[in-house]
């Protein structure tokens, strides 16, 4: 590391921990609202410093010094100098330096490049004593085509004008790296809500941008680390696939206009900060457990993982310990380590481990030991739970000071000087905040869900059309040699189960970048055979099986939308999502929300769920629990009950995945599945032929449109259902009209959004409205529906019927808690007879 690296990473340091100070000044007289600070954790910038400006970055809360350098590398600062490149074991060099010997690469680590490097000049504290030298040294750049160096494109800063050129005051009197007050003023931006921080739009106070490479995270416990593993498959299966597309001469981009390729460099690495404490959490687990996985099986995931350790979750010590023996523990994981108080000996270690995964494309984590300083937060009276002993010690051991002193002792700054340097560089960042308090806030209700679920119906429509004339057209031919010169228009009417398989085929041949994985989704082709043969047309890259955990399927899918795919993963039953849902609430649901669409994650997540599998089960193959679902903000829940239906409402969450970046669960009816009568044995009535491509768009499905069916004069009672519901409805509305009761059935097909619009005109037709229910009583689908009709001034008569509030048992009993159709046309009787 050269002296002038150590003094920019110095201001870094100093950056971060004047934002800290700046957010306890804002929040003093109530104009900030966030106060988790970087402090003790400074010596991430050396970890900025030993990446690449366009590696993708997921960042623990914790970042300030980190943030700032990376965005001073985009504004045109080449930080990467190379202490040594990949070693074959994971202990570190050991031995005593000098001060300034410690700012400089040494033969011996030099002869571990693997390309010859050119010697920059650097700074000889043999020479030197307190005396500045005339320029400090510039990055060791790397040899020509070599993956481990410089991949941004900067150039080095051997000649940076902005370097100490020597004087008494020369440390001091260098202008801040205007990356350094553009982070600092994104940072304060978010402290103080303003709806002009370029990412969240004051929304969050996030660590992100899209120029940065840096995308954000807001749940902090652990839960972006299985959407980092993802992100590393898929930039590794995308770099594989466009190289392997350029050498064949094959396109990289599919006839819907997305491209195959990822928004950062085919050598890029993912790069995934979090806590200590975070590292017994069950999302990191689930990480670790897959990235280990996955590389046992021979595929290669590019991520490293840094593990910032200061002992404390809050007021809970880890054990002494405890993080590096779970860390090393990590099968298939190279774990190193550093102290984050040393600079020179974190920024060796992190450009080891950067350099070996970007080298062997295998994940790695860097063990990064800190301190925390000022406590959790600025409401944290750490003095409850910790001795002064503790907190003194900690002090001790300040990054910043630390780094302060290698400087002083390298004669590259004396005390005063850093000081002053220190005061000046707070007096800017007050400046900052100063500016940045009188910035606007968001103020309508409008404008804070604005980027939440962006809906173009008309851009979907537009998609949907040009889909059926690419398959219908130029893609006809592979089209029909896709399902074996006889496409599904041709086979006959299909079931549920055949209608989705077919229509996964067609969106995977229009869609390259789509990808269907889950459990037993490849060889097996589903437990219900809806996946069947997909695996032999498409093979394995785009569609295969995963490990068992729900967790890690979704943050599989998560990585690979925001990479630049479109994951299709499966849920294998609804019973098991709900140990995985804060994958999509959030993640998922809230990543265009913090981002204002810079960043999406599209994708649509299928779901086997909802009850009446008749002789199998109980509970957990037949629960009818969707509340979680409604509850999250902008998730789009499709419920296709009829073969006709699911291939269009299918192609729709696909068009809607792409054009939105929607993230969308089509929830698959398991007794549906292969039903094939509807009033009778035989009668053939539940199946449907799949449409031609020509056929496509007069018969495309928006989103929140619900179907109605007219049975008998249908001028009597409207039922509204959705699901297993809509046949039994049906059937009830039969009876009914035996009975010259006329009834409207509507299926609502989508669950989020509702179809309000539809669900109001059906029901002032009749004055009477019958919600049928399937799920519970409580917390129910029903609940939404009433209260929209509440919502829009309906006056007729209502009423529900729903599910038990009760896990559904197995055998005979589930008839007990679940809907009948006995009990739904006895719920019409009872409406008609008010």
């Amino acid at each position: 590391m050269t002296g002038a690296r150590a003094l920019d990473l110095f201001d870094a340091q100093a950056t971060s921990r004047q934002l800290d100070l700046a957010g306890r000044w804002l929040r003093s007289f109530g104009e900030g609202y966030y106060t988790i600070g970087s402090a003790g954790h400074e010596g991430n910038a050396a970890v900025a410093a030993a990446l690449r400006a366009t590696d993708p970055a997921l960042l623990h809360y914790r970042s300030g010094a980190f943030y700032c350098v990376r965005a001073a590398q985009a504004a045109g600062w080449a930080p990467a100098e190379r202490p040594g490149a990949d070693r074959d074991g994971t202990d570190q060099p050991s031995g005593e330096r000098s001060d300034a010997d410690r700012f400089e690469v040494e033969r011996s680590d030099a002869e571990r490049f693997e390309a010859d490097q050119p010697s920059g000049e650097r700074f000889d504290a043999g020479r030197g004593g307190t005396d500045r030298p005339a320029a400090a040294g510039g990055p060791v750049e790397a040899a020509p085509g070599d993956p481990d160096g410089p991949g941004d494109g900067s150039a080095p800063d051997a000649a940076d004008p902005e370097e100490p050129t020597g004087g008494a005051r020369s440390a001091v009197d260098r202008p801040l790296r205007p990356g350094y007050a553009e982070a600092a003023r994104d940072v304060l931006r978010g402290m103080v809500a303003s709806s002009s921080e370029p990412l969240a739009g004051g929304r969050h106070k996030v660590f992100g941008r899209a120029d940065l490479a840096v995308v954000p995270t807001t749940s902090t416990i652990a839960s972006h680390l299985p959407r980092a593993v993802g992100m590393g498959l898929a930039v590794e299966r995308l770099r594989r696939l466009d190289t392997a597309g350029r050498r064949d001469g094959a396109p990289t981009s599919g006839g819907d206009g997305g491209a195959m390729h990822t928004p950062w460099p085919p050598d890029a690495i993912v790069v995934c900060s979090f806590g200590d404490a975070s590292v017994n959490h069950a999302s990191a687990t689930a990480a670790f457990n897959t990235a280990g996985w996955y590389d046992h099986t021979g595929l290669r995931i590019p991520v490293l993982f840094v593990c910032e350790d200061n002992g404390l979750g809050i007021s809970v010590r880890s054990p002494k310990g405890w993080v590096e023996t779970t860390l090393r523990s990590k099968p298939g994981v190279r774990y190193f380590s550093a102290d984050g108080g040393d600079l020179p000996r974190a920024y060796e270690a992190a450009a080891e481990a950067a350099a070996w995964v970007r080298r062997h494309r295998r994940p790695a984590v860097l063990h990064l030991s800190t301190v925390r300083l000022m406590g959790h937060a600025g409401a944290d009276a750490e003095t409850a739970y910790r001795s002064p002993g503790e907190i003194a010690a900690d002090l001790a051991r300040d990054p910043l000071t630390a780094t302060a002193r290698l400087l002083v002792g390298a004669g590259l700054a004396t005390g005063e000087e850093l000081l002053a340097r220190y005061d000046e560089i707070g007096w800017q960042v007050r400046r900052i905040a100063e500016e940045v308090l009188d910035e606007p806030k968001l103020t309508a209700p409008a404008d804070v869900v604005a980027p939440l679920a962006p809906r173009r119906p008309a851009r979907l429509a537009r998609a949907v059309a040009d889909a059926a004339a690419r398959a219908g057209g130029p893609g006809a031919g592979a089209r029909a040699e896709a399902f074996g010169g006889k496409p599904p228009e041709l086979t006959g009417p299909l079931t549920l189960a055949q209608s989705i398989n077919a229509a996964l085929a067609d969106g995977m041949l229009d869609h390259p970048q789509m990808a269907v994985f889950g459990e037993d989704v490849g060889a097996k082709g589903g437990v219900y055979g809806v996946t069947k043969g997909l695996r032999d047309r498409f093979g394995v890259a785009r569609v295969f099986d995963t490990l068992l955990d729900e967790t890690s399927i979704l943050g599989l899918g998560l990585g690979a939308g925001l990479a630049g795919m479109l994951p299709v993963p499966e849920i294998q039953y609804l019973a098991y999502l709900h140990n995985a849902e804060d994958q999509l609430r959030g993640e998922a649901a809230t990543m265009q929300f913090f981002s204002q669409g810079a960043f999406r994650n599209p994708m649509v997540v299928r779901v086997a769920g909802l009850a009446y599998q008749e002789g199998f089960g109980g509970h957990f193959h037949n629960d009818n629990s969707v509340a979680v679902l409604r509850d999250v903000p902008g998730l789009v829940i499709a419920v296709p009950a009829r073969p006709d239906d699911a291939a269009p409402m299918l192609r729709t969450c696909l068009a809607s995945a792409a054009v939105d970046g929607t993230v969308c669960v089509f929830l698959e009816p398991i007794a549906l599945y292969h039903t094939r009568d509807l009033y009778a044995d035989g009668d053939g009535e539940w199946l449907s032929h799949y449409a031609e491509p020509g056929a496509w768009t007069g018969g495309h499905v928006p989103i929140g449109r619900a179907r109605v069916y007219g049975v008998g004069s249908a001028e009597d009672v409207t039922i509204i259902t959705f699901g297993n519901g809509v046949p039994m409805s049906l059937r009830a509305a039969a009876t009914l009209a035996d009975e010259g009761v006329g009834a409207r059935v509507v299926d609502l097909r989508w669950l989020s959004p509702l179809p309000v619009a539809d669900i109001i005109r059906e029901a002032a037709a009749t004055g009477r409205v019958l919600v049928v229910d399937e799920t519970r009583r409580s917390g129910g689908v029903g609940e939404g529906v009433i209260a929209a009709l509440v919502d829009a001034g309906y006056v007729g008569a209502a009423r529900r019927v729903a599910g038990v509030d009760s896990f559904v048992p197995l055998g005979p009993a589930a008839r007990q808690v679940l809907v009948s159709e006995e009990a739904i046309t006895q719920g019409a009787r009872t409406l008609l007879a008010r």
